[in-house]
């Protein structure tokens, strides 16, 4: 069975750091990404990493703040968090797939439960 368990998230104030970790277990992966859902708006794609190659992308809006990496042997993905702003507020959702590394939430297998982050200001 496969599972993506999250874990990291909590309350921060505007400018802290959080590192957000997925496990995944069951079977590995091509891809595993992020996605966040605040309330009241859609689901929005915050980062992926390709598991075989070492590709990844960012939304703009984290470029330069986020950065997703992995580990192998734990099969684990990582979202470490710096600078973050209120506007980062969010459920956090680790994805998986198993096609290529991807933006649209459509292309991703298997989700996580989420964990929440909240910035204050």
């Amino acid at each position: 069975q496969v599972q993506l368990v999250e874990s990291g998230g909590g309350l921060v104030q505007a400018g802290g750091s959080l590192r957000l970790s997925c496990a995944a277990s069951g079977r590995t992966f091509n891809a595993m990404g992020w996605f966040r859902q605040a309330p009241g708006k859609e689901r929005e794609f915050v980062a992926a990493i390709g598991w075989t190659a070492p590709s990844t992308l960012y939304a703009d809006s984290v470029k330069g703040r986020f950065t997703i990496s992995r580990d192998h042997a734990k099969n684990t993905a990582y979202l470490q968090m710096n600078s973050l702003k209120p506007e980062d507020t969010a459920v956090y959702l680790c994805t998986a797939a198993l096609g290529r590394i991807a933006q649209r939430s459509g292309d991703y297998d298997y989700w996580g439960q989420g964990t929440q982050v909240t910035v204050s200001s």
